[in-house]
């Protein structure tokens, strides 16, 4: 199993974040620079919830769970007009996932303790060079661009549902998932 096993997951999860919590100020660039922090989350978070092969082929088959309870709390609307295969992506959204990247993304400390347990602990992300520097150092560029989706009380919600879980992995030194 492959990191990319786990890219259908990635891709929703940060799509459902960006969709929230979109770019600051508009434009091509606040929108590149907010869902590169997105990404960036949603892939440190995915590798600490799925650190094996076996758990990336066990949330293929059996699915994240999709984003109806994450849509409820922070008043989305999941349905829409369009029809379910334009929303059909929203059954690749992990609700933990997105709110551990939640945390990552108005935490400094805890990102930066999620990334270091991600070096240290091999897993998905044994020998992959990844930089998450937009995560970890944002400059005011990022910041501005993402000033939603880094602002810790617009987050609260959806960080609150799964932060302790997330604390309790890294403070065992451990990137199992719980």
């Amino acid at each position: 199993m492959l990191l990319e096993d786990l890219s259908p997951l990635i891709a929703a999860t940060t799509q459902w974040l960006t969709g929230a919590y979109p770019p600051a100020g508009g434009g091509a660039l606040a929108s590149v620079l907010c869902e590169m922090q997105a990404r960036q989350a949603v892939t440190a978070a995915a590798w600490l919830r799925y650190p094996t092969p076996m758990d990336a082929a066990l949330v293929v088959v059996a699915g994240p769970g999709g984003s109806a309870r994450l849509d409820w709390i922070t008043g989305a609307d999941g349905a829409g007009t369009a029809g379910p295969q334009a929303y059909a992506w929203r059954t690749w959204v992990d609700e933990v996932v997105a709110s551990w990247a939640a945390c990552l993304l108005t935490d400094p400390g805890l990102a930066g303790r999620a990334v270091a347990a991600l070096a240290e602990g091999g897993g998905q992300a044994a020998g992959t060079p990844v930089e998450f520097r937009r995560l970890l150092a944002p400059d005011d560029t990022d910041r501005g661009a993402a000033a939603l989706l880094r602002h810790p009380d617009l987050l609260a919600p959806v960080a609150a549902l799964h932060r302790t879980q997330l604390r309790h992995l890294l403070e065992r030194g451990s990137t199992l998932a719980a």
